[in-house]
């Protein structure tokens, strides 16, 4: 049996560790939880360079080795700790739909998430573009209808009828818009599966601001 008493998640409220923070409290993992000064950029301190040498998060660090992409962490923790149910196998009919949403949380919705972020609410307002606000937000209307019309129709999850680590990415770019108030013109499809996901015990630790464990 693999010692899972090794994980040390490096994670600051409201960013992309929130991913990691919600798989491993979904799949019960035990783990260390070190949160990064994020108010400065970059984010945490000198120490932290050795951990990430960009200083970003997240980070985890399990038994010494270090992975700091959100999506593949996912992806290795669930190989690494599994089987999970969070995880959908390639004998499954819809494991190209899982691995499909699974990467358009980050790729796919990326840009235009970001760009209407910054231009609405992280840059200081004498630097926000509205033109580029308004492309982002025309870009991101484009995304949520795709999300809506070839993601959620007739399903409550994204792939193989439950809840996966594509919900776990593509929720957590859907918390970024219910931030800045850019969820509430989403399709009702959307809407009522962000109530879904924010439902989940595991969400509630993982959005948690205060990054304390349970």
């Amino acid at each position: 049996m693999v010692d899972k008493s090794g994980l040390r998640l490096f994670h600051a409220p409201r960013t992309r560790s929130v991913r990691v923070r919600w798989l491993v409290e979904e799949m019960g993992l035990p783990y260390e939880l070190e949160q990064v000064a994020f108010a400065q950029r970059p984010a945490g301190d000198e120490a932290y360079a050795a951990i990430h040498p960009l200083r970003k998060v997240p980070a985890l660090e399990d038994k010494g080795r270090v992975m700091f992409e959100s999506v593949a962490i996912l992806q290795y923790l669930m190989g690494r700790y599994g089987p999970t149910e969070l995880e959908v196998t390639p004998d499954e009919a819809d494991y190209d739909l899982y691995l499909q949403w699974l990467h358009f949380g980050e790729s796919g919705m990326l840009m235009p998430v970001t760009l209407l972020l910054a231009h609405t609410a992280l840059l200081p307002e004498k630097a926000r573009n509205p033109v580029i606000a308004r492309s982002a937000k025309s870009d991101t209307v484009k995304v949520l209808a795709m999300l809506a019309d070839h993601g959620l129709a007739g399903r409550d999850y994204l792939a193989a009828n439950r809840f996966t680590a594509a919900d776990i990415s593509v929720g957590y770019m859907l918390f970024l818009l219910k931030i800045i108030k850019q969820l509430e013109d989403a399709p009702e499809a959307v809407t009522a599966y962000f109530a879904r996901l924010t439902a989940r015990p595991g969400w509630s630790v993982a959005s948690a601001v205060d990054a304390v464990p349970a």
